[in-house]
């Protein structure tokens, strides 16, 4: 069954190659819109071990861009979903669920985990500089996404360091504050687009109050064809790092 379920990949890879990927272990913070592809991609390419970070539930307003995002499974909780997921495409896989918001509190105890490469998800800007800056510290190897939000333009999704990222507020911001606590932007390989965005009237809304009684917040319009290819261009490099096609 494994010979046919990875055969393609195999043959593509290589048979050292695939072994290596087959051993490796990756973290994915947040299985949102980019989070979510990162890991079905890496789940059906043959990852061996996936750590599955996220406390949320699925919303009726996820549904527009996020995989794991059904109306049969609106209220259910993302990491429960993404694991069951994440078995029925590749039952070998060993998969660990952390249901937990990162914050600088708990990232020791998440970071105490041990795998090869984090992808780094979050859409909170808080825990995303929290996150990077311990990796960096810690030098555990990670890919990071920038916004996709009022994206509209494939052509210009870049995988760069975060240096050379323009045209992206969220990446702006997180360049601000990473370089006040001296880290080196220059590290940091993320993706992000440089398209320049003409914000449609209507675009920047104030959501409903979700149902679990959160604080409705400000969201941006996005669309489910550039959120989901953030989340495969990370799963593709992280596919050639891991199997040793890329150093």
């Amino acid at each position: 069954m494994e010979n046919k379920r990875f055969g393609r990949t195999r043959a593509l890879l290589g048979e050292e190659n695939f072994a290596r990927l087959q051993k490796s272990s990756v973290m994915i913070v947040g299985l949102g819109a980019v989070g979510g592809y990162v890991m079905e991609a890496l789940a059906r390419a043959g990852v061996g071990r996936l750590v599955l970070v996220d406390f949320d539930k699925v919303e009726e307003s996820n549904i527009n861009r996020q995989i794991l995002a059904l109306g049969s499974t609106v209220g259910r909780k993302k990491g429960e979903l993404a694991a069951a997921r994440v078995r029925d495409i590749n039952p070998a896989c060993e998969v660990v669920v952390k249901d937990m918001f990162v914050n600088a509190g708990n990232l020791p105890e998440l970071l105490a985990e041990p795998v090869d490469l984090v992808v780094d998800a979050i859409d909170s800007l808080n825990p995303k500089c929290c996150l990077m800056e311990a990796l960096l510290q810690k030098g555990v190897p990670f890919i990071s996404s920038m916004g996709a939000a009022l994206k509209t333009d494939p052509s210009m999704i870049r995988l760069q360091t975060l240096d050379q990222t323009r045209n992206c507020p969220l990446a702006r911001f997180i360049r601000k504050r990473l370089k006040r606590r001296g880290c080196d932007l220059k590290k940091i390989v993320c993706v992000s687009s440089d398209e320049v965005v003409s914000v449609p009237s209507g675009a920047l809304f104030m959501e409903d109050k979700p149902s679990d009684g959160g604080r409705a917040r400000h969201t941006m319009g996005s669309l489910p064809t550039v959120t989901g290819i953030f989340g495969l261009v990370i799963a593709n490099e992280a596919i050639m790092r891991l199997s040793g096609r890329k150093s």
